[in-house]
């Protein structure tokens, strides 16, 4: 979307609860007016929410990151998405910079649910008609959707910081083979060799790194630890730990979330 070819008369641009001032500065980035939204409670604590102007026949734009009350935002973002629909509107766009429940992507012990499938389906089915989001957890999460999905990616953001830094000395390093495909993609554009730890999860806060695989870590000077997202921060101490030990001096950490 470019500010030329967004007609303000046909848009109707709100934001939850998670960040206002972001979806402001999208907003006004785009020349577009920021709409009210109203959210309160009903004494049985039920959310009570109304969008502040008209949507019949116009393109919705409905801002809402699943950040902490990662339940409350998404139930707000629901909402908000089946009133957009119920009131006629053309498109509904769900622009969701942090997609929380991306993490929750396998099977990977009985009786538990793909939380990140589930939820895509809840937006489909609440109306959304296009969702757009910030660097999901793994690939085949772009997968759960049926309707149009755009995963952005912030390595552009990265790559001009980076670029201003000295990398002669310096080596890419993923924290677990996750990031097997991003990771060397982005390693290749800044001409860096690419490393990546063998992790194993014990729990939701702790790693254990058992050893790097792919060029050798030792014989520089700086590791570009990237990483798509930080939530305890357990996997970037085990691995500062370890690149310490292989004779690294300094270590610069990315990541989108």
């Amino acid at each position: 979307m470019t500010k030329a070819s967004i007609p303000p008369d046909q848009v109707r641009f709100f934001s939850g609860s998670s960040n206002p001032a972001l979806a402001a500065n999208i907003a006004n980035e785009l020349g577009v007016p920021l709409d009210a939204t109203h959210v309160s409670r009903f004494s049985n604590d039920n959310l009570y929410i109304q969008l502040g102007a008209t949507v019949r026949y116009r393109r919705v734009y409905i801002v809402q990151s699943l950040s902490q009350p990662v339940n409350d935002h998404l139930m707000e973002l629901l909402m908000m998405l089946d009133i957009a629909r119920s009131a006629a509107a053309s498109e509904v766009h769900a622009i969701i910079p942090y997609y929380s429940f991306g993490r929750s992507d396998k099977k990977d012990a009985p009786r538990i649910s793909i939380t990140a499938r589930l939820v895509a389906d809840l937006l489909e089915t609440a109306g959304a008609t296009h969702v757009m989001s910030m660097v999901f957890h793994s690939p085949q999460v772009h997968g759960f959707f049926s309707i149009p999905t755009d995963p952005l990616s912030s390595w552009l953001v990265f790559k001009e910081y980076l670029e201003k830094r000295d990398l002669n000395d310096a080596i890419m390093v993923s924290p677990d083979l996750g990031q097997a495909k991003s990771a060397p993609r982005f390693a290749k554009v800044l001409g860096l060799p690419i490393a990546a730890g063998n992790k194993e999860r014990i729990s939701d806060s702790e790693v254990k790194i058992s050893g790097l695989v792919g060029n050798q870590v030792r014989g520089h000077k700086c590791a570009v630890v990237y990483e798509d997202e930080i939530a305890t921060g357990g996997s970037i101490q085990e691995l500062s730990r370890m690149l310490i030990e292989e004779g690294i001096e300094e270590i610069v950490v990315i990541c989108t979330h």
